[in-house]
């Protein structure tokens, strides 16, 4: 723990540093220099409080200790500095584990909202319609957070799922919970549309992108090609009469975004731009993948598109998670957005594989 220690009086030394700064007239004349101060403090503020009260612990532990040594006279008071010290001992052992875990790396856009995209992938219809169970189940386990989901592009089926829907998810951390969904989805269950009663496997894949602002991604307009075109209904039933929908490729990747769902030509630009720039981002995270993974301190793998990386199995009522090993037999329950047991589990996996290389390095 000593270079732990290191590092935790400096952060305290910066936690009061920064107390300083704040209240120096040309800081607080200074918004932006302000805010980016005051949010530095904020982050800190957790881990400097529980290090204080460790240093407490351990004072109470040592006065507690040196009274035992010298002898006391009186028996009641000797059990009474026994029992106190137990109980100081024990949390002295909890605030070591959980000043470790507020050390670990941050995840530089673990409080930042998502753009998720749901594809139905190999197995035709019924492929599409686990896209759309995908989204009904995440989209209650949304609910649940007190998050909130706006739904910025989607490509109907004729069955009634999705061959594609896009996202954007808005709430506190949301990346922190959901950046582990990246990945191959498998289901395995009898299709509606299977008359002999045979179990299939098909599968969806889903993407978990950060969403982007200006100040953190730029994009030179000169590398995106606009193109806008009427945009139609459903089965083309219904053309507009202007020009509202927008294509917008990015030239240097390729990446294309068209958006036609939103009623005016600036409002689908808004929405294709924000997908746009939260996939050029993904794009290139994934191209310098290794560093980002580092960066990261991901155990668990969030990049890989191609990678199985959780299992529906309808017939048994399981759903398995392939990455940490984790199965269990209330699919029902995590199809109605109860992913609290999975996504807690791969936080705690990702968390413990972080801490050894911490102890470690």
């Amino acid at each position: 723990m000593d270079k732990l220690f290191d590092r935790l009086q400096m952060l305290e030394d910066r936690y009061e540093e920064l107390g300083e700064l704040l209240s120096d007239p040309d800081v607080i004349a200074d918004t932006k220099r302000f805010m980016e101060l005051s949010k530095e403090m904020a982050d800190l503020r957790e881990t400097v409080e529980k290090y204080n009260k460790y240093k407490q612990i351990v004072q109470q532990i040592k006065d507690d200790e040196e009274m035992l040594n010298a002898g006391l006279d009186d028996d009641e008071m000797t059990t009474m500095v026994k029992e106190e010290l137990a109980t100081s001992k024990d949390e002295k052992e909890q605030l070591e584990e959980e000043i470790k875990i507020l050390l670990l790396p941050k995840d530089p856009n673990d409080d930042k909202n998502i753009i998720m995209e749901i594809r139905g992938a190999a197995g035709g219809d019924e492929a599409s319609l686990f896209a759309g169970d995908l989204f009904t189940m995440y989209s209650k386990y949304a609910e649940r957070q007190g998050w909130n989901i706006e739904v910025i592009d989607k490509t109907l089926t004729e069955v009634g799922g999705f061959k594609e829907i896009a996202l954007l998810i808005n709430g506190k951390s949301v990346y922190s919970k959901l950046k582990y969904e990246s990945g191959a989805h498998r289901v395995q269950r009898i299709p509606v549309t299977e008359s002999a009663g045979r179990v299939h496997t098909s599968t969806a894949t889903v993407v978990v992108m950060p969403e982007e602002e200006d100040v953190e991604i730029e994009i030179d307009p000169k590398d995106i090609r606009v193109d806008v075109y009427r945009a139609s209904g459903a089965g083309g039933q219904h053309i507009n009469k202007t020009s509202s929908a927008v294509r917008m490729t990015h030239l240097p990747t390729g990446i294309v975004v068209a958006m036609q769902d939103q009623r005016s030509q600036q409002q689908n630009r808004e929405k294709a731009m924000k997908i746009l720039r939260a996939r050029v981002y993904d794009y290139y995270a994934e191209k310098e993948q290794s560093a980002y993974d580092e960066n990261r301190k991901s155990a668990v793998g969030t990049g890989d598109r191609s990678e199985r990386i959780r299992t529906y199995n309808y017939p048994q009522n399981r759903v398995t998670d392939h990455r940490i090993g984790l199965s269990l037999n209330k699919l029902d329950r995590v199809m109605n957005g109860e992913l609290d047991d999975v996504i807690d589990a791969l936080v705690l996996y990702d968390q413990t594989k972080a801490l050894e290389e911490l102890q470690n390095g």
